[in-house]
């Protein structure tokens, strides 16, 4: 099991941007995928982006394609949302996961593990 933790989240106006950290720890040595999701109370949980182990290939959900980016960093087995021109319908709880494997991210992720949560507040 990956612990996961979230990092970044807060208060942003309308058109503004934030960036996401998600710090892995554990089974580091593991590939795999690392993804993002998000909830807004009475929704179902959203997947947005994830990314192979490698870092080769990526997938974005069309909600936020275009204004997200998802990367991640080896050395510090951490991965990164950044997100550009945020609207109030994104403010939500965001979520780190991760997939086992993750040699290919060529759509959503099902999310073996999770971390806790940051959230994301957008004001209008």
């Amino acid at each position: 099991q990956v612990r996961l933790v979230e990092s970044g989240g807060g208060l942003v106006q309308a058109g503004g941007s934030l960036r996401l950290s998600c710090e892995a720890s554990g089974r580091t040595l593991t590939e795999f995928a690392m993804g993002w999701f998000r909830q807004s109370p009475g929704k179902d949980r959203e997947f947005l982006a994830g990314i192979s182990w490698s870092g080769a290939t990526t997938f974005y959900a069309d909600s936020v394609k275009g204004r997200f980016t998802i990367s991640r960093e080896h050395t510090s087995h951490t991965a990164y949302l950044q997100m550009n021109s945020l609207k109030a319908e994104d403010t939500a709880t965001y979520y780190c996961a991760v997939d086992y494997p993750g040699w290919v991210v060529d759509g959503p992720l099902q999310g073996d593990d999770w971390g806790k949560g940051t959230q994301v507040t957008v004001s209008s």
